[in-house]
């Protein structure tokens, strides 16, 4: 059985999709971009600032799951230019700490809204 997780504090899906399905005990948490939840447009056009709020917003559908980062067991990053791995590496190491997730991270052409990274992420409960 799968439930659907939702929170105002973290920005509406922006296509058919959830923030975060639960289905048994892992939580599947769908991409994050830096997108103000208020507005619904992203915080700046600095990678750093949209990948601290693509965190927040990841930390946010976490807790609506009763989660934490702690419980995060693998993540993937896309940036749009691998010239980016660095800022956003600095950014990530501040919300995963010294045990941080297995991750992937990759370059793609482009993001929804113009992003310059987008943080996904699966979770254990």
């Amino acid at each position: 059985m799968k439930t659907v997780i939702s929170t105002s504090k973290a920005p509406a899906a922006i296509g058919p999709y959830s923030q975060a399905i639960k289905s048994g005990d892992t939580l599947y948490l769908s991409g994050q971009i830096g997108m103000d939840p208020a507005t619904g447009e992203l915080v700046s056009a600095d990678v750093k600032e949209q990948a601290a709020q693509a965190l927040a917003n990841m930390k946010a559908i976490l807790a609506e799951a009763g989660a934490t980062p702690a419980n995060v067991s693998k993540v993937t990053v896309f940036i749009v230019d691998m010239a980016d791995f660095q800022a956003v590496n600095a950014v990530y190491a501040e919300t995963f700490g010294s045990e941080p997730p297995a991750r992937s991270c990759v370059a793609v052409a482009a993001l929804p809204k113009g992003a310059r990274v987008e943080i996904e992420a699966t979770a254990v409960l």
